[in-house]
C-alpha cells in the first residue's frame, strides 16, 4: 500500500463539476492499493498516518500532528500509484489491486480514519477526477507499507 501525503492548506476533489469532498488544513492523501494489501497493511497505514508529526510548531519544527492541529483529511484512491515503468513508455498496472480487492480496501481506510480524525472528506473509487489544493510547503511524504 502507498500513501502519498500531501500537507495542505486547502482541497478539493471534483467529478465533472461535482464537489466530492473539500477540506480546509490537513492531508490529501492519494492512496495506491497493491494485490498484496489487507486489513493489517491498512491498520499500520492509517496508524502512521493520522499520527504522522508534520506540522510545524511555534518554533517552525515538525512536532504536531493532525489532532495537535485540528487537520482534516482528503482521501483520493489512485491506482497509478502502483505504475510499472519498467519497460517501454506505456505504464503497466498489474500491481495495483483489481477493484474487487481495492474497493472494500478503500472503503476500510476510510473507516478507519474516520475513527480517528473527526473531518474525513473523499473522492469517488474508480472515477475521473480533478483535485484542486495549496500545498503547504510545499511538504509531501510518501508512505509505502514495505518500508513500516
Amino acid at each position: 500500500m502507498r500513501f502519498v501525503i500531501q500537507v495542505v492548506t486547502e482541497a478539493t476533489v471534483t467529478e465533472e463539476s461535482e464537489i466530492l469532498g473539500s477540506i480546509g488544513k490537513g492531508f490529501l492523501v492519494l492512496i495506491g492499493i497493491s494485490e498484496d494489501d489487507d486489513r493489517t497493511v491498512a491498520d499500520r497505514m492509517v496508524k502512521k498516518l493520522v499520527g504522522l508529526r508534520i506540522f510545524g510548531d511555534e518554533n517552525g519544527k515538525t512536532n504536531l500532528s493532525l489532532a495537535d492541529v485540528g487537520g482534516q483529511l482528503l482521501l483520493v484512491s489512485q491506482f497509478t500509484l502502483y505504475a510499472d515503468c519498467k519497460k517501454g513508455n506505456r505504464p503497466s498496472f498489474v500491481h495495483a489491486a483489481r477493484p474487487e480487492k481495492a474497493v472494500p480496501l478503500y472503503e476500510y481506510i476510510i473507516e478507519k480514519c474516520r475513527e480517528a480524525v473527526p473531518c474525513v472528506e473523499c473522492g469517488k473509487f474508480g472515477a475521473y477526477m480533478k483535485i484542486s489544493l495549496v500545498n503547504d510547503g510545499p511538504f509531501t511524504v510518501v508512505l509505502d507499507s514495505r518500508d513500516l
